[in-house]
């Protein structure tokens, strides 16, 4: 017998399959993790079996052996092997980086194991009345008191765990060692599990009674599990319960039998997530994400295969969840960025979800109060089947959205960040006792440095970006957002001289000092990359506001999407424009889902809610679409400009960026700008665009960027021209440099 084995190492020359002979005392199958010789010199190599056969095209003494199975169990399913081999072709990456996406790290190379502990537990058949009567000194013999003590708590409890025996009695650790000698008690080592969110608990069951439009789409989707087909858009305003059709979904799935996957699209929606989800499934549920420790995710991602957890809950690498007989996949806020990776390899989580449907039947359900316009316009076209829901669960009515023209605010002479309008409307909020949040999209105290003297902006010496002015109690500090590089802001400046520098622009630090200012009785939180940098930090901040412990929460997207806090009843959006004029042909549909999103936290109880969009473009197709909470009137006018400009879903771009040494750099550009020029000519075709210079930021952690920005029309995709353009560069190595080439990229910065 013959295995046909990808090795774990991630470069061309050895990216294909390569054949090794099976013991006949190994039992092995697809899946398995095997040590394997490798090389002239025969190095052992860990390696994953993708297939298994009864010949092969080698003579015998070609054929090097299989060393050792390096597991009691598969790694992967037969579905992860098939949608591995789909990634390398449709992601253009090596076939070992897609396997690798599908286990934890730590389980590459045995560098995490079950964690056990000794359980200790009275010896069998021992007489325990002449025993403790020993230890005692009844009879006349020598008293060992902490030993009695030691073995009275072990009877009483049956079986103990070492460490909380010797937390319970400290002087049982050196008693323990003589008990043993003795053979009056005997211990034992288990597997314990790395639990995550142990100490979260489960939210309490709420049997809501579902809306006409909730029963209606429940109804869909539990439909479609046994017709093993079902691609949908749950499109839902803010507060129309769409995590509740989820979970009756999922209990329905998991009840026929079927596993489940649920991709979130942050971090920290994972915790409200996992609470509410535990209360109807409880153990069922497991959680997979970056922030668990390494043994915590080996230990879920073991549940998980072994079935002893059919439904998973996580961010986009979730979609690999060694999940078998997959019923559903649910992508939450599906319109989310984070569900595009950028690191190698660059995947999408909504067309790995749907290829994982494919391959096993299951069900798809893309759900958003906020649609991509891609998405939107799939089903349009009949490719998903659109579910909707128009009203919110609790009957109550969305919240009241009102403009604040800042320009207005200006001429009147507010020089505050805040309106009149919010102002007065955040004093109210407090003195009702009520809660609100306040949201701008950037961290840090001021956006920049810059002097009026000459107009120097202090800037990243790495980064061709400026630095952000941030600021505590204790410290002052310039920190590029970028490479993490920190630095002591100046007091003159550098080119003149002058001691004219101030700081321009706000950030989430700089609203917290404001609202002190303002309210100084308010309690505050403040929810960002800065202050979540900890393991479970956005646990706690969310858990702190939902139970009412502070009045204000302060934050970016974080807190944008998916929270529900039935005491918030104002929302503030400051610099709602700040997203609509970066150089993205997406920006004008990213500040509409950001307002419309952040609005929809308000409101969401028995009291009214009420928001207030700050901006200097209130006239601003986006910004008045978001304002009515009106997303068919966003799309018709979004989708006619992409019409009529001819970008996506009317067009696609191919990004290929280019970073490293700068004349390494130059010169890996131009080549290529020479191969695909001379491709389109040998194959007659025209792109709708060809661009090729500097990245927007041409300068990353002391790299310098150069980019190709080819724009095409759809025809490329139909004839395969797309693949073709990729297969130009497969294999290719440049010398001081690194190129990435990606699909309608996220970000064209």
């Amino acid at each position: 017998m013959y295995a046909q084995v990808i090795i774990d190492i991630a470069h061309a020359k050895v990216d294909h399959v390569f054949s090794y002979q099976v013991p006949e005392d190994m039992e092995i199958a697809p899946g398995d993790r095997v040590l394997v010789p490798f090389g002239k010199g025969n190095t052992p190599k860990e390696g994953y079996i993708i297939d298994i056969s009864e010949e092969t095209a080698y003579r015998a003494g070609k054929i090097k052996t299989i060393l050792k199975k390096e597991d009691t169990f598969s790694a992967f399913l037969p579905e992860q092997i098939e949608l591995a081999k789909w990634m390398a072709v449709s992601y253009h990456c090596f076939m070992v980086d897609a396997l690798r996406l599908m286990i934890p790290a730590q389980l590459r190379g045995q560098r995490v194991k079950e964690k056990r502990i000794e359980v200790i537990s009275l010896a069998k058949d021992m007489d325990l009345q002449a025993s403790m009567a020993l230890l005692r000194g009844e009879n006349g013999g020598r008293k060992a008191p902490a030993q009695a003590e030691t073995l009275q708590l072990i009877s009483q409890v049956g079986k103990i765990a070492a460490p909380e025996l010797y937390e319970y009695f400290p002087g049982a650790r050196s008693a323990l060692v003589q008990l043993k000698k003795k053979g009056y008690v005997c211990s034992e080592h288990v597997e314990v599990r790395r639990a995550p969110y142990r100490r979260l608990g489960e939210a309490p069951k709420k049997k809501q009674v579902l809306t006409p439009y909730q029963k209606r789409a429940v109804e869909e989707i539990v439909s479609s599990l046994s017709a093993h087909e079902g691609r949908y858009l749950l499109h839902g305003i803010t507060g129309s319960g769409k995590t509740e059709v989820y979970l009756r979904a999922i209990q329905a799935a998991i009840e026929s039998g079927k596993g489940c996957i649920m991709l979130v699209p942050e971090i920290s929606l994972t915790p409200q997530m996992v609470s509410r989800f535990r209360g109807y499934l409880g153990e069922n549920v497991a959680v997979l994400h970056s922030r668990l420790s390494a043994g915590e995710r080996y230990d879920e991602w073991k549940r998980i295969l072994t079935g002893q957890a059919r439904m998973v809950i996580g961010p986009r690498s979730a979609v690999f969840a060694p999940v078998y007989d997959l019923g559903l996949i649910i992508i939450d806020e599906e319109h989310e960025q984070s569900y595009r990776s950028e690191h190698k390899p660059q995947y999408t989580a909504h067309e790995v979800a749907e290829k994982r449907c494919s391959l096993t039947g299951a069900t798809l359900v893309l759900g958003s109060a906020t649609p991509s316009v891609v998405t939107y316009h799939r089903c349009m076209k009949g490719d998903i089947q659109y579910l909707s829901l128009p009203e919110r669960a609790g009957g109550q009515s969305l919240p009241h959205v009102y403009v604040s023209d800042m320009r207005e605010e200006l001429s009147r002479g507010n020089r505050s960040i805040f309106s009149g309008a919010l102002s007065q409307a955040m004093e109210d909020c407090l003195a009702r006792n009520e809660q609100m949040m306040l949201f701008i999209n950037r961290r840090g105290y001021s956006t920049f440095l810059m002097c009026r003297g000459c107009g120097y902006v202090v800037q990243c010496e790495d980064c061709d970006v400026s630095m952000t002015y941030h600021r505590t109690d204790y410290r002052e500090m310039l920190r590029c957002h970028y490479c993490g590089k920190t630095e002591t802001p100046p007091s003159l400046c550098p080119i003149c001289g002058k001691p004219y520098l101030k700081q321009f622009g706000i950030g989430t630090q700089q609203v917290e000092e404001q609202v002190k200012l303002h309210f100084p009785s308010a309690r505050i939180l403040r929810m960002d990359a800065d202050t979540t940098q900890e393991k479970d930090a956005h646990l706690k901040i969310l858990q702190a506001f939902a139970k009412k412990q502070a009045d204000v929460l302060i934050g970016t997207q974080m807190i944008a999407k998916g929270h529900d806090f039935e005491n918030v009843t104002l929302v503030g959006v400051l610099a709602a424009d700040s997203s609509l004029y970066v150089p993205d042909y997406r920006s004008a549909e990213r500040t509409f889902q950001l307002i419309t999103q952040v609005a929809g936290r308000a409101g969401r109880g028995t009291l009214p809610g009420k928001v207030i969009v700050q901006t200097y473009h209130p006239d601003h197709f986006a910004i008045q679409a978001a304002v009515k909470q009106d997303y068919r009137q966003f799309y018709a006018q979004e989708i006619q400009h992409r019409k009529t400009a001819q970008f996506p879903p009317y067009a696609l771009f191919i990004r290929l960026l280019f970073r490293g040494a700068q004349a390494a750099v130059k010169k890996a550009c131009l080549d290529s700008v020479a191969t695909l020029s001379a491709y389109f000519a040998n194959q007659h075709m025209q792109p709708l665009q060809f661009d090729y210079g500097s990245a927007p930021i041409a300068r990353i952690k002391g790299e310098t960027r150069m980019q190709i920005l080819l724009k095409l029309d759809l025809s490329y995709i139909q004839n395969r021209q797309v693949e073709k353009i990729y297969r130009l560069f497969d294999g290719c190595v440049f010398e001081d440099c690194t190129m990435i080439m990606e699909t309608d990229p996220p970000n064209l910065l």
